[in-house]
């Protein structure tokens, strides 16, 4: 008897081959006696398909599992949509690198077996979440997985703010804006940009500079549990945006204050007891794999 009675599947919906694979999933499912729910939006790219389909905001209420066939992005798409719900959620790679979705379309029989009947690995990933404040009234927000980011947006030119960490006063920097990633994230934008690879259990933060005009500016490593403002500095003659998880952006004007800070909660994110992250960098980032002892 599989552990999970009602999974839900969410999906990409640009690529034939995706949906080859959901018809795959969902009559491995429907074998093993689990019932496939549909994201309402797939569910439309099935016609005369006969399951279950939800929206997006609401299948982690009706589901007891979440599998993402996609990419990191689609996978960073679900996870901000379904992290209110105490709902775990794995993915299945149609995409390119697939740091998050990464079991393999080819063989997902094969690893979710053991899935469904308990025998996985669970991780805890923390999000973090941006508020805008102008003038002391709100603005805007936003959720992230991966990461929270400063950026002049169309303009290039260069942002001036002032960071606080904690409420104490860090830096003015000059720079094309600046990366609040989580350990998630370190391998996505953050890494580009020359910050660490931090391994997904740490309970860390880290703020990696863009292009500062001070070379001496360099990624900064915090307590997940800081406070983060940053003040868009009077000056600045463009109004910047903050993206999150490189999805959804927030414009900020002038003179505007941005809260980042640790959401509460966390996201359950589930592997084949098989996952290594080690191995994972060495597959996707092309590490050294021969090992000599």
């Amino acid at each position: 008897m599989s552990l999970f009675k009602r999974v839900g599947i969410i999906a990409r919906l640009d690529k034939p081959q995706i949906l080859d694979t959901v018809k795959r999933l969902m009559d491995f499912l429907i074998e093993k006696g689990v019932a496939p729910v549909l994201e309402s939006d797939l569910a439309a790219m099935l016609p005369g398909v006969e399951v279950d389909n939800a929206p997006l905001k609401s299948l982690g209420e009706v589901c007891d599992l979440v599998t993402v066939v996609g990419g990191d992005g689609s996978f960073l798409g679900a996870a901000r949509a379904i992290c209110a719900y105490d709902v775990p959620v794995i993915g299945v790679n149609r995409g390119t690198l697939g740091f998050l979705t990464d079991i393999s379309p080819q063989s997902f029989e094969e690893d979710l077996t053991p899935i469904l009947n308990g025998e996985y690995l669970e991780e805890k990933r923390f999000m973090i979440e941006a508020k805008i404040k102008r003038q002391n009234r709100p603005s805007g927000e936003g959720l992230a997985l991966n990461d929270l980011v400063l950026h002049p947006g169309k303009s290039a030119r260069m942002i001036r703010f002032d960071l606080f960490i904690d409420d104490q006063f860090v830096m003015n920097q000059k720079s094309d804006g600046l990366i609040v990633a989580t350990p998630t994230g370190s391998t996505a934008y953050a890494l580009s940009a020359g910050g660490p690879i931090m391994l997904p259990k740490l309970e860390a933060l880290v703020l990696v500079p863009m292009h500062p005009h001070t070379l001496s500016n360099r990624p900064i490593v915090i307590d997940a549990n800081a406070k983060i403002r940053i003040v868009v500095c009077e000056s600045n003659l463009t109004y910047p945006s903050v993206s999150c998880d490189g999805q959804l952006n927030i414009t900020a004007a002038p003179g505007d204050e941005i809260f980042i800070n640790r959401r509460a909660g966390a996201l359950r994110l589930i592997h084949p007891k098989s996952h290594d992250f080690y191995d994972v960098c060495r597959t996707k980032l092309g590490w050294q794999s021969g090992y000599r002892p």
